[in-house]
């Protein structure tokens, strides 16, 4: 399949705008997560990233669940107490 170079930075924004959404990152990092893996999974399959650009955007996405668990280790706990 022949991808366009608009095209190609056109899926790629696209998946970049999802890596930047910090709100649903933090709110649900593990979903977020799983949905940042398949669609560079997809973008992979259908050929419109190279192999390099798949594992970096994998990468990419591991550090950003890592990001996320770690703000949330860093939130006070809310169980009451002082």
């Amino acid at each position: 399949m022949t991808t366009s170079i608009t095209e190609k930075q056109a899926a790629v924004a696209k998946w970049a705008s999802l890596l930047n959404d910090s709100t649903a990152l933090l709110a649900t990092p593990g979903v977020h997560h799983k949905i940042l893996i398949k669609r560079a999974g997809e973008l992979h399959s259908l050929q419109i990233v190279s192999p390099e650009e798949f594992s970096d955007m994998l990468e990419l996405a591991d550090g950003a669940l890592a990001y996320a668990i770690e703000a949330q280790l860093d939130l006070p706990a809310l169980d009451g107490g002082s």
